[in-house]
């Protein structure tokens, strides 16, 4: 059987290999030069290849549609993947958070094992070739025609089995700007709305400007939680990595944070009204009590000088300025001037940090996409369309995402094998 599949990622290698390995022939079309350009900055280029945790725990990372994925998480799972990689002499890793890496950190060494895979496989490649129809006869797939951008003519293959791996629309640059979504439509498929997920977070007003006078600045080891300061609830909590930018803030834990927020209720409106706050704890090591002594200690120590120099040892330099002007406090005035009142406020200000947030970044600063192809117009055992036949999907053009931690990358593997298998 003549198979193609549309899209080079980690979806789309894992559909071809699959599908070769069961005895088809396949071809493979990536409309850029190489394959797998996102799987090169996942993770900041170390790709976070997997989780750790047992596959049952994996739908409950996943916020909606997470049983979609039952079937094809038992077909491929995180140990297979990690058994692909380690016959291509990758050995991975466990970190914080169950988060599986290679051990070497290189995000490339992941893609030379799809590549030799590929390779072992006879799967056929060809680069710089645009989609531009899938064509059915009666409801089933006959044809794809592409451009090759290489001589910038059109070519038509026929095939009895397509595979549709493009991916969503974060991260433009790698590939994915939502072209699988219009050939989809074309054939009568539903897409969701998209939105961008695990994107970093926006901010405004004087807040946005203590953001851009701490721009840079990465802070470990801290605790945060997002607040509803309406309803004074908690959407969500994390302890970890958080960095200030231009436009607001970003690292891990927000990019976290970000998922819940999108699906909480009235969330648009709440975003509006500066209802949504960060509180970060800066000192979350420390009670208020013990932050008390060791404050009044370096106060004892720097008592001549000014507050702006005093709690160097204390914080990181960019951001002693930002906590005395929420704590209200003159930062020219010397140490031995500071009331008990200007410190208990300082103290609260450490350990509850405060920042407004009014939205999120495009999507095309998103390392995943929300929405896509309605899984309801997908078989979930096969992950054939429901509407035409021989028209599979697999990875992030399907309405299924996941909170960070390596699970997104699963749900391409696992949906790729799934799809690449024979079903007759």
């Amino acid at each position: 059987m003549k198979v193609i599949v549309i899209g080079g990622g980690p979806a789309g290698m894992m559909a071809a290999i699959t599908s070769a390995k069961q005895g088809n022939e396949v071809i493979l079309l990536e409309k850029m030069k190489s394959c797998g350009r996102k799987l090169l900055i996942t993770g900041k280029g170390r790709c976070n290849i997997t989780s750790g945790l047992p596959m049952d725990k994996f739908i409950e990372n996943i916020p909606e549609n997470g049983k979609f994925m039952y079937s094809a998480f038992k077909n491929f799972t995180n140990q297979d993947i990690i058994k692909m990689l380690k016959e291509n002499n990758v050995e991975v890793k466990e970190e914080r958070g169950n988060r599986i890496f290679p051990v070497s950190d290189k995000s490339l060494d992941v893609l030379k094992a799809f590549e030799n895979e590929l390779k072992k496989c006879n799967v056929k490649i060809i680069y710089e070739a645009e989609v531009k129809e899938i064509r059915a006869i009666e409801n089933v797939v006959n044809e794809v025609v592409f451009l090759n951008k290489k001589t910038g003519k059109e070519e038509v293959i026929s095939a009895k089995k397509v595979i549709l791996a493009t991916g969503g629309k974060s991260y433009p640059n790698t590939g994915s700007t939502g072209d699988g979504y219009k050939l989809a439509q074309e054939l009568g498929h539903t897409i969701t709305k998209i939105y961008g997920s695990l994107v970093p977070l926006t901010s405004s007003g004087k807040d946005l400007e203590m953001c851009k006078m701490m721009q840079g600045l990465s802070l470990r080891n801290i605790g945060m939680k997002i607040v509803d300061v309406e309803k004074n609830k908690k959407i969500y909590e994390d302890f970890g990595e958080l960095l200030f930018t231009h436009f607001g803030v970003s690292g891990p834990t927000i990019l976290s944070s970000s998922a819940h927020i999108l699906r909480y209720k009235n969330v648009e409106n709440l975003l509006k009204e500066n209802k949504i706050k960060l509180q970060i704890d800066l000192k979350p090591a420390l009670s208020e009590e013990k932050l008390n002594l060791r404050l009044l200690r370096d106060f004892e120590k720097f008592k001549n000088k000014q507050i702006i120099n005093s709690l160097f040892e204390l914080l990181p330099k960019k951001i002693i300025e930002p906590v005395i002007i929420k704590a209200n406090i003159n930062e020219e005035k010397r140490v031995n001037e500071i009331t008990k009142k200007e410190r208990e406020r300082l103290i609260s200000i450490i350990k509850c940090f405060e920042i407004t947030i009014n939205g999120f970044r495009p999507i095309e600063d998103a390392i995943i996409t929300r929405g896509g192809i309605t899984t309801k117009e997908i078989n979930p055992k096969t992950m054939e369309s429901k509407i035409i036949k021989g028209l599979y999907f697999a990875g992030e053009i399907i309405d299924v995402d996941a909170y960070t931690g390596g699970f997104n990358l699963q749900i391409a593997y696992s949906t790729g094998y799934t799809a690449g298998l024979n079903n007759d």
